[in-house]
């Protein structure tokens, strides 16, 4: 058995856990540089306000409906998700973090899930301040599917059976209410079923999820692939899906951003290389992999008016390293490479390629070219930074200030950062 538990509409719920005037209006939490909606409130989704829409097409929504839109508060949102996530674990032997606001728990030898499930989302709600929703099902897709009738039921009344909001186990109901559920649900709600095999199936026929479940194994592995049978066989549950307790090591670490404003010269796109660099080697180390490879791009905004420009460069590293001079230092050469005058740039990113296992690497002849081992220097930085804040120690070729560069990103609206920071906390007064 499984349990999937998700807050609802994270980045929001954050922001009235700090902020109760918010609770019932129309909320979005927008994108770096204040670019986009990346998170609604019930309220703003009414309005029909969908995610990933442009905020200067909805922002006269401010005026005519009440919307509130706030810049996004990352350092906020990942201290509540570790809050939440520790609540949750208590409701099985084993949890894995599936995202910032959803985790996986294995429930093998848990006795009364559903009461259980009901007291853990009722401690999280006061402990932390964030609603969440809980699906439970025999495999890892249905607990998926059983969270999105959960959240649902709760939503839209009458969509669902009311006993099935907020918390809903699929293993426990009848057949016949199982397969009616199944029925109402549409195919495309599957956990891992995209638009594109959605409207392949509804072409074939199959419409709901039920009658995805009574579909041929040999004929879905056939016409769409193994992925799409193993699916089919989650919802008919047979558990496919293992739980990881640790994410497996990413192939490849990316920093990029928007910036601010245009960027025209070579100096701010240094620095903004440099951080990118910074971060993208702290991932690394956290990972504890060493990177081959560094790629560098620069471009302007496809939307904008005037000349037009995009370049990337990757360049080969001596060795395999999570040096973050090293990786910084290749990345400038990178930007100075395809740097060009003229053009009003809006986005720069690192990537790192070509990642290895730091435990095992290859070694070869020390020929006078050998590379001091500073990967002691670099775990105190890390150390530093996570506790006193990220940039507390960064290299100097990031600028003397990164967060006022001409560079950095915008955040008029940005909320405290309630949790994390000791000038932000609130002050109560009597």
């Amino acid at each position: 058995m499984f349990a999937l538990v998700d807050g609802n509409n994270f980045y929001v719920s954050c922001e009235r856990a700090f902020n109760p005037s918010l609770i019932g209006k129309p909320v979005i939490v927008l994108s770096n540089n204040d670019g986009c909606a990346i998170a609604r409130s019930n309220e703003a989704k009414d309005l029909g306000i969908k995610m990933g829409a442009p905020y200067f097409q909805i922002q006269h929504l401010e005026i005519t409906a009440g919307l509130i839109a706030l810049s996004p508060n990352f350092a906020l949102y990942g201290d509540m998700s570790e809050r939440m996530m520790s609540l949750a674990a208590s409701l099985g032997p084993t949890q894995e973090i599936y995202s910032i606001d959803e985790s996986f728990i294995e429930l093998d030898g848990v006795r009364d899930v559903t009461r259980r499930a009901w007291a853990i989302r009722d401690r999280i709600a006061r402990g932390v301040g964030i609603p969440c929703g809980i699906g439970i099902g025999p495999t890892k897709t249905l607990a998926k599917l059983a969270n999105a009738i959960a959240k649902d039921a709760e939503r839209k009344p009458g969509s669902y059976p009311a006993h099935l909001a907020r918390v809903c186990n699929l293993a426990e109901l009848p057949s016949s209410e199982l397969q009616t559920i199944l029925e109402q649900t549409h195919v495309g709600d599957v956990w891992g079923i995209g638009r594109r095999i959605s409207n392949q199936l509804i072409e074939a026929g199959i419409g709901n999820v039920w009658q995805l479940t009574q579909a041929d194994l040999a004929t879905i592995r056939r016409r769409w692939s193994v992925v799409l049978e193993r699916t089919v066989r989650e919802l008919r549950g047979e558990s496919c899906i293992s739980m990881e307790d640790a994410p497996p090591p990413k192939k490849m670490i990316a920093c990029t951003r928007s910036f601010g404003r245009p960027v025209e010269e070579l100096e701010p796109l240094i620095e903004a290389v440099t951080e990118y660099a910074s971060r993208a080697a702290e991932k690394l180390r956290r990972q504890k992999g060493l990177a081959g490879q560094v790629q560098v791009f620069a471009h302007t905004s496809p939307f904008r008016e005037g000349p037009r420009y995009s370049r990337s460069i990757i360049l080969p590293l001596l060795r395999p390293t999570a040096d973050t001079a090293l990786i910084a230092r290749s990345a400038i050469n990178g930007i100075k490479r395809i740097y060009e005058p003229g053009y009003e740039l809006v986005k720069a990113g690192v990537i790192l390629l070509d990642i290895s296992d730091g435990n095992t690497q290859q070694c070869e002849l020390d020929l006078g070219d050998a590379l001091k081992d500073r990967s002691a220097l670099y775990s105190a930085l890390d150390k530093i930074n996570q506790r006193y804040g990220r940039g507390t120690l960064h290299l100097a070729a990031t600028g003397v200030d990164a967060a006022s560069a001409r560079w950095g990103m915008k955040q008029e609206r940005r909320t405290p950062r309630y949790t994390t920071n000791i000038d932000e906390i609130p002050i109560a007064r009597c």
